[in-house]
């Protein structure tokens, strides 16, 4: 995607199929450094004065709740939503799948409250703009923009020695700054 009226396309794609969410992705192998750009993104567009909201999805088994919590025994005596105030400081709402299946990114983007931009980290194959995370040295070094055509611009940590990514914007992985400044303008917020 290099010419801009197909960034603009894909973003008002993103919008109809996200509940009137703005979304953009950070995407990229494992262990590529997604969950750090994806934080560092949020604190410079927080910081901009953007209200953020994120969705993180985790591939392998992860449980955000401890045995021994009342809320988890709560689950385990077979609730299949808890939602849990924590001394009014914050509050979640856990949904068991025990019958159905994972939820899309859809799904979880309804149950979210109104914002200016959602930062989603996985649901690679979901439809949404994203930046591609790209390491030199990585274990797997095949570009994911060759197969995804929704990957808007790539951030690396040796750009000038990765190809020509399809025409896309290269940013070094660490210059945040610029990447904000490219969503902002992309997702014309």
């Amino acid at each position: 995607m290099s010419d801009k009226s197909s960034v603009t396309d894909t973003t008002q794609l993103a919008q109809i199929a996200t509940h009137g969410h703005k979304i953009f992705g950070v995407t990229g192998w494992k262990n590529s450094g997604k969950t750090t750009l994806a934080t560092r993104l949020i604190k410079s567009l927080c910081d901009k004065g953007y209200r953020i909201s994120s969705v993180k999805h985790a591939h392998h088994q992860c449980d955000i709740d401890k045995e021994g919590t009342d809320s988890y025994r709560h689950r385990e005596a077979g609730s299949s939503e808890v939602a849990l105030v924590a001394a009014g400081t914050r509050w979640a709402i856990m949904h068991e799948c025990r019958d159905e299946d994972e939820p899309l990114l859809s799904d979880v983007l309804a149950r979210m409250s109104p914002c200016d931009l959602v930062i989603v980290e996985g649901y690679k194959s979901e439809a949404f703009p994203k930046i591609e995370v790209r390491r030199a040295d990585a274990v797997n070094t095949t570009p994911l923009a060759q197969k995804d055509h929704l990957i808007v611009a790539v951030a690396s940590d040796q750009p000038e020695k990765m190809d020509a990514a399809h025409g896309l914007p290269m940013f070094q992985i660490d210059d945040v700054e610029a990447m904000a400044e490219f969503v902002i303008n992309t997702m014309k917020l």
